[in-house]
């Protein structure tokens, strides 16, 4: 009897899905939110009903991490699966930066390719286009659909940065040839109108950075010209981002498809549409949250019109943690009061320290995933590892080198749990954090204060190269115990050294 009951339990535990079961995936990801900026994560400051909801219906994670504490590394190693602090120029992509995932990498989205998924990016890329350098009037190739997409709907790098157009597949979109579009990083003519020259024209000021090429009333990082029919309005990226996803999906429904949607809300400039401009009481930062949670509300509906709900698995995180003054007067700090971006957390963006990485992160499987709230270390880096395992699929010996399988936690099932580590990094590896259980070693090699954490709650700053936390204890990182506890500190220097040396932490021959 007691063999009997063993062989049930046993047969009763999925582990790899039959093909049959294999369920859509959508990984929608928000811009710079931060762990403390949804109201399931407990702000009263601004209400996100969708993403409560989200989280009732699927597992809330108080350990959701992405990898770095800006876009493009987050973007490269959930991609890759592979930490962006191993691979050089995958910082902050600039406006005329060339692909950085090069073709023939292992990627999340060919893994699931070759599982038979259609697959799609919508909304945000910021990995560049193009080698060397993107060709905005001929074919911007590589690109996504070198690396493992069927299909691409772009913001090309990032709504601070020019150009404002759209990129579907290997085209800027209505792009009219009497008109070329050109992106440069110079001033093109002495009488080209820039944030410092036509300040009075901005609808939105900026504060420190964006005072180049002004388009729709405010100015950027870089120049452009020509390309005006293909120029977006700001406030109807997410509308676009939507509809978009909306019909792919539609178009996709009768196979497994997976979908990144990848959001610009909440990143700056914060220009939400109409009618969610003044909906907040935080300024046009929390309008922008409203809005990313009416997208993320909008797919969910899609999903229940088409019966889908039970057949997709739907994943909402952020690409780094929050920021307040990230270069544009858009009252997030006048406005801020009593609201904490990053919880109970330090730091954010461009930070190292638990705000910049730790951020919402919820999975929802209707009819599969058991709803409730989980303490388990996951990060996006592991989604490659994880859904080549949920789909079946093994990973090239050198490829995904970071990325683990916590598929047991993502769906709240017996098998691999979370991490028992996790490496975090700033934007170009300079800094590190490394998370081991529940203690946390910072390291930083270069200091400096960006005005973006400003106002944010700030940590306590190791007297030298390295910090160490007790985060059970010490959630906000302000009590530095590397000086009482010298055998620990050691311990994890020589962990993370060796993390590092190694080149990958996923074991070779692995999945």
């Amino acid at each position: 009897m007691k063999h009997t009951v063993i062989l049930f339990c046993l047969l009763t535990v999925p582990t790899v899905l039959p093909a049959a079961e294999k369920p859509n995936i959508i990984v929608i990801m928000a811009d710079d939110l931060g762990y403390g900026d949804v109201s399931c994560y407990g702000t009263s400051a601004v209400q996100t009903p969708n993403i409560d909801r989200l989280a009732r219906e699927g597992r809330r994670f108080t350990s959701g991490y992405c990898s770095a504490s800006t876009c493009t590394p987050t973007r490269y190693s959930f991609l890759t699966g592979t930490y962006a602090m191993r691979q050089k120029g995958t910082g902050i992509a600039p406006p005329n930066g060339p692909s950085i995932i090069k073709p023939g990498t292992e990627t999340l989205p060919a893994i699931l390719k070759r599982a038979g998924y259609a697959t799609a990016v919508i909304g945000k890329w910021h990995l560049g286009l193009g080698d060397p350098t993107p060709d905005w009037n001929g074919t911007l190739k590589p690109g996504p659909l070198e690396i493992g997409f069927d299909y691409c709907f772009l913001l090309p790098t990032t709504n601070d940065r020019v150009p404002q157009v759209y990129v579907e597949n290997h085209r800027v979109k209505h792009l009219d040839p009497a008109d070329p579009l050109w992106v440069g990083n110079a001033k093109p003519s002495e009488d080209h109108p820039t944030g410092l020259t036509h300040r009075h024209l901005l609808k939105m000021d900026w504060d420190y950075g964006h005072n180049a090429t002004i388009h729709n009333g405010i100015s950027r990082i870089g120049f452009y010209t020509g390309g005006m029919k293909a120029r977006f309005r700001d406030e109807d990226l997410s509308d676009e981002w939507v509809n978009q996803s909306n019909h792919w999906i539609e178009q996709h429904k009768e196979r497994p498809f997976f979908l990144f949607f990848a959001s610009h809300d909440i990143h700056a400039p914060r220009i939400a549409h109409e009618r969610f401009q003044g909906k907040s009481a935080l300024g046009p930062r929390g309008d922008c949250i409203l809005e990313f949670d009416w997208c993320v509300g909008e797919l969910m509906k899609t999903l229940d019109r088409l019966g889908l709900a039970e057949k997709t698995l739907l994943l909402v995180c952020s690409d780094n943690g929050p920021v307040l003054n990230d270069g544009y007067k858009d009252d997030a700090v006048e406005k801020l009061g009593t609201h904490q971006p990053a919880g109970v957390f330090s730091g954010g963006k461009y930070s190292v320290f638990e705000g910049g990485t730790r951020t919402p992160f919820i999975t929802r499987w209707k009819g599969r995933i058991q709803p409730g709230v989980s303490d388990q270390i996951v990060c996006t880096v592991d989604l490659a590892a994880s859904f080549a395992a949920l789909t079946g699929q093994s990973i090239a010996e050198h490829g995904c080198l970071d990325s683990l399988n916590v598929l047991g936690a993502l769906l709240g099932q017996p098998g691999p749990k979370g991490r028992d580590h996790l490496l975090q990094q700033d934007n170009n590896g300079d800094n590190l954090g490394f998370r081991d259980g529940d203690w946390k070693l910072v390291r930083l090699t270069k200091r400096g204060k960006s005005q973006a954490v400003v106002s944010l709650k700030q940590h306590a700053p190791p007297a030298g190269k390295h910090g160490l936390y007790y985060l059970p204890d010490d959630p906000g990182e302000q009590n530095d115990l590397s000086a009482s506890q010298p055998d620990k500190l050691k311990s994890m220097v020589g962990r993370l050294d060796k993390l590092i040396a190694d080149g990958r932490t996923r074991p070779a021959k692995q999945p």
